[in-house]
């Protein structure tokens, strides 16, 4: 687990460690959560939608956002164990391999969102849960790989990493 004393020392000085698990699992539950909420704002706002008539389309649009962090947050636990392996790989074939993972995590909860939305809306969640997966995985494994001490990173480290690249791309997604 340890590669050296020293490392597991930084590891045992941590304050609020987080495992790998934990880790990702946080992680997929931010981008379960912002990105898609993101989109229904921008789109919310693009076709001018008010709390009138069309104000049942908000509560579909939650329960998506809820089912996409929630499919998020779980699988996050499985996309660890991967993610586990990967950072062993050297730095190229862990740049080659992880966008296919994160692509393969988008899928599963912009899917699992998106079937809510007459499974029509299942092609459209995956297609873009396949593109934050495969730009925020490889992004924020680089950073985990640099900062985590053995099998843990400090919360510290990971707050503001998790948030930025999360926000990065709901700001990408809203100005665009």
């Amino acid at each position: 687990m340890f590669q050296s004393d020293k490392e597991k020392l930084e590891a045992d000085l941590m304050k609020s460690p987080l495992n790998t698990e934990k880790t990702y699992a946080y992680f997929g539950l931010l981008l379960g959560t912002f990105p898609p909420a993101a989109f229904f704002t921008k789109f919310a706002i693009d076709s001018r939608i008010a709390l009138g008539e069309e104000a049942w389309i908000f509560g579909i649009l939650f329960i998506v956002n809820l089912i996409s962090a929630v499919v998020g947050y779980f699988s996050g636990k499985l996309i660890a164990k991967s993610v586990r392996e990967v950072e062993k790989y050297s730095w190229w074939a862990m740049f080659l391999v992880l966008p296919f993972v994160g692509m393969f995590w988008g899928i599963l909860a912009g899917g699992a969102g998106g079937a809510i939305i007459f499974i029509f809306g299942a092609f459209f969640g995956a297609i873009l849960g396949a593109l934050v997966g495969g730009i925020a995985l490889p992004t924020f494994t680089v950073f985990h790989r640099l900062l985590k001490r053995g099998d843990v990173i400090e919360l510290q480290h990971f707050l503001p990493l998790a948030f930025g690249i999360t926000f990065a791309i709901c700001s990408f997604i809203i100005g665009s």
